[in-house]
């Protein structure tokens, strides 16, 4: 199975994931939910883990989350964040699926997990909150990590779809890529914020999208 598959994963893709890792448990609950593409499986798992070597406990809060996988993957990684709210301005119907097959495997999950049907613009964002987002399209990358650095949150995010006739490159599109330009500015307004940056890269062969921006003050 490639990574970046846009396949939807079933029931038949279990055998796939026989393993006794924590991954694979997690890959077969989304795979019984048959809700999700394959290529969201691999992305929320490996920003997750990325995103917990660094960042450890408080309130998840999963920005434009829609089925909230990262935020159970989040809350699975480190059982001291009391627990985790998905904001999407438009829940996916089967979300609640996800939740309940993941939540069937680790019942220590239950209730911990809240679905808010809002706008990015709209929750209330607290200090100590971890705000992440696994590609919010375009601008909104730019108000999750607008709202986290209000209340001076910690913040993760994996930008995509960037808009390069509004996004800020810092002029910098002569001499980068011009999305590379964009998360380059990104990183460095966050530092001029008063954040500590780190920089990481997810497996390109799961999408090329694969830059990782978290900050915390």
């Amino acid at each position: 199975m490639k990574r970046s598959t846009k396949s939807r994963l079933t029931e038949k893709q279990i055998e796939n994931f026989q393993g006794d890792t924590l991954f694979d448990k997690i890959a077969r609950a989304v795979c019984r939910a048959g809700t999700l593409p394959g290529k969201e499986l691999f992305e929320a798992w490996e920003m997750a883990r990325r995103v917990r070597r660094k960042l450890r406990g408080g309130r998840v809060v999963d920005m434009a989350g829609g089925h909230g996988l990262l935020a159970h993957i989040m809350l699975l990684l480190d059982g001291t964040s009391t627990g985790a709210v998905v904001v999407d301005k438009n829940i996916p119907k089967n979300a609640y699926n996800l939740s309940e097959s993941i939540i069937n495997e680790w019942p220590n999950l239950k209730g911990r997990i809240q679905y808010v049907e809002l706008s990015i613009e709209e929750f209330e964002i607290y200090s100590d909150d971890l705000v992440i987002s696994v590609h919010a399209c375009g601008s909104l990358t730019d108000k999750v990590i607008a709202g986290a650095v209000k209340v001076r949150a910690r913040v993760a995010v994996l930008p995509c779809c960037h808009d390069i006739e509004i996004s800020d490159t810092g002029g910098l599109e002569g001499w980068l890529d011009g999305s590379l330009a964009v998360d380059v500015v990104r990183a460095g307004n966050l530092r001029s914020k008063g954040y500590n940056v780190l920089t990481r890269i997810i497996p390109e062969d799961i999408t090329p999208k694969n830059r990782i921006i978290m900050g915390y003050p």
